[in-house]
């Protein structure tokens, strides 16, 4: 007797797994999560940003240096990309949390709504992103 293994059903390995090509609807839905906790996860950094924006004249021409010129060892490029990031992750999760308000609330569960919606999320956070990450870097 040879000694085949079989793959439980229901299982998927990693590489299939990377082959699977996911609707927009399943895209946005994990990027709705992945920006949530991203917010999370950099919410010391927003308590710090809020902190030097707020508490007198100087923090805050500290934070515009830090801009700038950086801060510790990090450029001032790279605090401005994370502040991009951020500004993606709070667009992203609050047009995402919208459209599942707004599916929950109409019962509008359709395929065709999904992705129409899905997309819509997608390009609105993208553009709106992009709009003050203008404003960050110029």
């Amino acid at each position: 007797m040879s000694k085949t293994t079989k793959q439980r059903p229901g299982t998927m390995r990693l590489v299939d797994a990377l082959q699977y090509r996911l609707p927009v609807a399943g895209l946005v839905s994990i990027l709705h999560r992945a920006s949530g906790a991203m917010m999370f996860f950099l919410l010391p950094f927003i308590i710090w940003l809020f902190d030097l924006s707020t508490a007198s004249e100087a923090s805050y021409s500290q934070l515009s240096a830090a801009f700038s010129e950086g801060t510790g060892f990090f450029p001032g490029w790279f605090l401005k990309l994370v502040v991009l990031a951020l500004i993606w992750a709070y667009l992203h999760h609050f047009i995402a949390g919208l459209r599942h308000i707004w599916m929950d609330a109409t019962h509008s569960v359709t395929k065709a709504f999904g992705q129409q919606s899905a997309v819509f999320t997608l390009a609105l956070s993208v553009f709106l992103t992009l709009m003050l990450g203008f404003r960050v870097f110029f």
